[in-house]
């Protein structure tokens, strides 16, 4: 490689990885407790609730959304989902059908008496996430993360780049002991970086596809329902008294949907609707469509089952993102690997950042002008 060209790479690289660094940490702490979000709930769950009448009949969702309300009067329903492994229903509701992440509340109820279940107000969990999504700035924010995303990927592709000539003298794994501080960290800082460079680009590519949520649904809504929406021009969001029977609505979605699981509900006015429709969404039942969900959209007022869509391949991959972004889709032994590698990316930022600084100092002067840039994750 041109002497010109390696100079120009190293730009790259130490510009792109200089200025996402901070923002890059940020992430990998705060995702660190999020890959094991599943067993952090559940150790903060004393596992002392049982369902009021275990034995008796469930209630209707309807029943279920008409307690939601009434415990958050004046607010209107965004979501319902439904647990798995015990009979509880959870129900998002907000200030209006469009609310920011902010202004929501989950709650979740029993389904054999309609009481509220306790453990799930909130707390740490959700602050983390809220900071790993948004910086608490909504929209503006996820776009600001994924552009800091997309210059990790530059940073990427410029470390591996810079790597060959940087290793042509050395054997991989070689770590320099006997020579400089500076540079035994320059060589951990290359290993571990070409180490997790696949990794961390699949993490870093997936994360900037999350970033993109809601204009990927806006599309969704305004392309591939458009037919489904443009008899309803001059009509507002229904009210949840205007609200036909929700039983109803995923009735007719199981019924269009056979072989397929109900995964949750998403109400007028959201994301993840139309204005005019509940959209109740299903998944398939083998590893992989168990994370791509097709909803069914029913006319919220009349109740009027009107189609079911396969998500186009852009939302498809959002679905698929989410879980690969926290390797939430192969168990605890998947999730530890998720971590170990996390953990490997903050050695490699932190050792990074601190061969940049090291630089600026005079002893590190001599040691510098024996090396070129290195080649993954940080600016050296």
């Amino acid at each position: 490689m041109k002497q010109k060209t390696l100079t120009l790479w190293s730009a790259i690289h130490k510009w792109t990885s200089l200025i996402c660094t901070a923002f890059m940490l940020m992430l990998c702490l705060t995702g660190l407790p999020l890959i094991f979000h599943d067993e952090i709930d559940a150790l903060t769950d004393s596992g002392d609730w049982q369902p009021a009448n275990p034995d008796g009949p469930l209630l209707s969702l309807d029943q279920l959304l008409d307690a939601a309300l009434a415990h958050r009067p004046g607010e209107v329903p965004l979501f319902m989902s439904f647990d798995t492994d015990r009979p509880v229903v959870n129900v998002t509701t907000g200030p209006t059908p469009d609310a920011a992440a902010g202004d929501m509340h989950f709650a979740s109820f029993d389904r054999t008496s309609g009481e509220v279940v306790p453990g799930h107000e909130g707390g740490i969990m959700d602050f983390i996430l809220q900071l790993h999504t948004d910086l608490f700035l909504g929209l503006p924010g996820m776009l600001f993360l994924g552009a800091m995303g997309v210059l990790l990927v530059l940073a990427i592709v410029s470390g591996v780049v810079l790597y060959a000539p940087f290793m042509r003298k050395l054997d991989f794994g070689t770590l320099r002991y006997n020579r400089s501080k500076r540079l035994k960290w320059l060589d951990y800082h290359n290993l571990l970086g070409i180490v997790t460079v696949a990794w961390l680009t699949v993490v870093g590519l997936t994360g900037v596809v999350n970033t993109l949520a809601t204009p990927i649904l806006e599309t969704w809504q305004n392309r591939s329902l458009a037919d489904l929406t443009a008899g309803y021009q001059g009509a507002t969001v229904p009210t949840p008294q205007e609200m036909a029977s929700l039983d109803d609505a995923v009735a007719q979605a199981q019924e269009a949907a056979m072989n397929m699981t109900l995964q949750f509900v998403a109400f007028p006015g959201g994301d993840w609707s139309t204005d005019y429709h509940y959209a109740v969404f299903l998944h398939g039942n083998t590893p992989l469509t168990s994370h791509i969900v097709t909803p069914a959209l029913v006319d919220a007022r009349t109740g009027a089952f009107a189609a079911m869509r396969e998500m186009p391949w852009y939302n498809k991959t959002l679905a698929l993102s989410g879980p690969l972004h926290f390797g939430d889709y192969g168990g605890l032994p998947l999730k530890i690997l998720w971590a170990l590698l996390d953990v490997i990316t903050i050695v490699v930022l932190i050792s990074g950042l601190y061969l940049w600084l090291a630089r600026r100092s005079p002893v590190a002067g001599a040691a510098h002008r024996q090396t070129q840039a290195s080649p993954t994750g940080g600016a050296s």
